[in-house]
Order: structure tokens, then C-alpha cells, then sequence
């Protein structure tokens, strides 16, 4: 399911939709998508995980894509796990995650 939480500022009113992001759930990711003027997009860091998530067939291709497809224009890129990388919280390992997922968002489109 998708899980809703409403807040509003002096400026905003803000909806934070937290779609599911296993493959099992991508309706719902959609669906939540669809509704969003900026997504955050979570990638993993830990070893295997980024490079599973960012080949060709991966769910955070997928995401991204599926982001700017649905009218998104505004993503931003949180990276997770940092502690599962060799070594734990390695700077150089957040910085290839940072250039494979910069150079990707690019290609689709993002800025």
C-alpha cells in the first residue's frame, strides 16, 4: 500500500506519498508516482546491491525512469546502507555511486 502523510507550511501544502519500491509493488509505485510534483529515489549502497539496482534491468533504472516518465521533474537521490560498503561508510564508494546515478538521471533527462 501506499502510505500518505499531509503537512502544510506558511508557503505549502505538502502530501508525502511513500510508494513501495519492491518490484512486487510497482502499481502502487506508480500510482503514487503519478500524483508527484518531486520524488526522492533511494539507492542502495551496499555491495552488489547498487550494481544490481543501477543494471540494465534494475528497479532504480526502472524508478528513475518511470519518474521522469510520469512527469516528475524534480528527484532527488538519497543514498542508504553506506554501512553495508566495503569499507563501511567508504567516501570513494559514495562517490561512484554518485557518478553512475548522476550519469544515468542525465541521460533520462533530469538535470
Amino acid at each position: 500500500d501506499i502510505a500518505l502523510w499531509k503537512f502544510e507550511t506558511s508557503r505549502y501544502y505538502v502530501t508525502i506519498i511513500d510508494a513501495p519500491g519492491h518490484r512486487d509493488f510497482i502499481k502502487n509505485m506508480i500510482t503514487g508516482t503519478s500524483q508527484a510534483d518531486c520524488a526522492v529515489l533511494i539507492v542502495a549502497a551496499g555491495t552488489g546491491e547498487f550494481e544490481a539496482g543501477i543494471s540494465k534491468n534494475g528497479q532504480t533504472r526502472e524508478h528513475a525512469l518511470l519518474a521522469f516518465t510520469l512527469g516528475v521533474k524534480q528527484l532527488i537521490v538519497g543514498v542508504n546502507k553506506m554501512d553495508s560498503s566495503e569499507p563501511p561508510y567508504s567516501e570513494s564508494r559514495y562517490e561512484e555511486i554518485k557518478k553512475e546515478v548522476s550519469s544515468y538521471i542525465k541521460k533520462i533527462g533530469y538535470n
